[in-house]
């Protein structure tokens, strides 16, 4: 695998759409009521601990860690719980949720402090006490990252790759200071020489701003990135700042990660977020979501409560066009985020964007044949064969999918994005990854 190009030159030059970039972060007015779910991580769902007729506050803590990979959640409005109950998340799965009516007050928790750290401990501790996640999109437990003790390079991405999303890019723009203590406090108490931020070229202002503050800081540095898609996925990331690889099994023969090679990843937010608890007690309560598409009156980056529903989204950035039929909601971007079917849903821990396309904008091109060009191949940041696959899959041959390292995918979309058949390549690899996972957790339960 992988003996020709990098990873950092495989994707696909996807166009950056990056016209929110300039536009400052706007706070959304507090909506009605918010529905915040229990389950906004990778790992085991929140324990809700409030009940319905409670009071509470900005940063009561309603949701507790379910288990070591879990995160604690918080009210991101102060009022009154109206009910705790399952809901049907965007993705289609099921969790609890707690629906709160707010007040307007926005009162801030009395029990909402700095914390005080003095060495790992007590930092991830105060990290588990924020309910930090990976911000980026992934949603892991933050904590969870950091315990490991074989760490010798911190990797922030702000390379902030998809089209559209320019949420890292306002942080990096507005909250320096916090991204800068963020990592400080990572390196100094998990014993972390070295610290590389990796930000995309099409983001020149933020490169100076970063390579400017940065310039004193014991072993950190600023990499600037190809301008290619994925670069901010982790592996390619890794690859293109440190010249390492991540394995594909780890000594202990499970699926490799980052600190099988000495990395970290942290998002360039998740560390900015980290800095600002540390300094305010405040937990994760807001989001940051770049809101824009041909659909949406006023694109911008609003600051939304967590648990907000995407119509108070939408209608805080002035609604739909008038004189534009609205045919696709898109969490996230739009090489790996996922439709919405409709505005019903809340913004999550994780959500980075809430794209709005016309119908028009939103068409899919009709598929057809598929033939056999490679073009996928040439393009997946991991060195997978998707017009193989897509072969073994359908035969359901679980040794082929074994041998073809299917379990690698990362979903980047890229092999859909240059198929020149406009066919769901990406959508098939999913299907497969997910029928050979099944498949081999049921031969290992045996």
């Amino acid at each position: 695998m992988l003996k020709g190009l990098k990873r950092s030159a495989k994707g696909a030059r996807v166009p950056h759409e990056k016209a929110t970039a300039g536009m400052a972060t706007v706070k959304m007015p507090v909506p009605q009521h918010v529905v915040i779910p229990m389950q906004m991580h990778i790992g085991a769902p929140a324990q809700p601990v409030v009940k319905k007729g409670d009071t509470v506050m900005v940063g009561t803590l309603i949701g507790q860690a379910g288990g070591f990979i879990s995160a604690d959640i918080h009210s991101s409005v102060s009022g009154t719980v109206l009910d705790v109950a399952p809901m049907r998340m965007v993705n289609g799965t099921v969790c609890k949720a707690v629906a709160i009516k707010a007040d307007g007050h926005q009162t801030l928790d009395p029990a909402c402090t700095p914390p005080v750290v003095t060495d790992k401990d007590s930092l991830l501790v105060a990290i588990r006490a924020c309910g930090l996640v990976g911000l980026g999109g992934a949603g892991f437990p933050t904590a969870v990252k950091l315990a490991a003790n074989t760490i010798d390079t911190l990797v922030i991405n702000a390379a902030e790759c998809e089209p559209y999303l320019t949420t890292d890019t306002r942080e990096m723009l507005e909250c320096s200071d916090t991204i800068l203590s963020g990592i400080d406090a990572v390196m100094k108490y998990c014993d972390i020489p070295n610290c590389i931020i990796g930000i995309e070229r099409n983001k020149p202002e933020c490169i100076d701003l970063m390579f400017s503050l940065t310039r004193d800081m014991p072993g950190v540095s600023v990499k600037p990135l190809p301008m290619r898609y994925p670069q901010g996925a982790e592996k390619t990331l890794i690859e293109t700042c440190t010249g390492r690889e991540v394995p594909q099994t780890a000594p202990n023969g499970k699926g490799g990660i980052p600190a099988d090679c000495g990395c970290v990843v942290m998002n360039v937010t998740s560390v900015s977020t980290l800095g600002k608890y540390l300094k305010t007690g405040i937990p994760l309560v807001t989001k940051r979501i770049t809101v824009d598409g041909d659909a949406i009156a006023k694109p911008g980056n609003l600051e939304a409560p967590i648990g907000a529903l995407y119509r108070d989204v939408i209608e805080a950035c002035g609604g739909i066009k008038p004189d534009v039929e609205l045919g696709k909601i898109i969490f996230g971007g739009p090489m790996m985020g996922g439709a919405a079917p409709s505005a019903d849903f809340p913004v999550l821990k994780q959500n980075n964007g809430l794209l709005l396309l016309s119908r028009k904008a939103a068409a899919l091109p009709e598929a057809e044949p598929c033939i056999r060009c490679g073009r996928c191949i040439q393009a997946c940041p991991m060195g997978l064969e998707p017009v193989v696959i897509a072969e073994n899959f359908k035969n359901r041959d679980f040794d082929a999918l074994q041998a073809r390292c299917i379990d690698l995918c990362v979903a980047c979309g890229s092999c859909t994005y240059v198929c020149p058949a406009k066919r769901p390549v990406s959508q098939t690899m999913a299907l497969a990854k997910a029928w050979y996972l099944k498949e081999k957790n049921g031969k290992a339960g045996k």
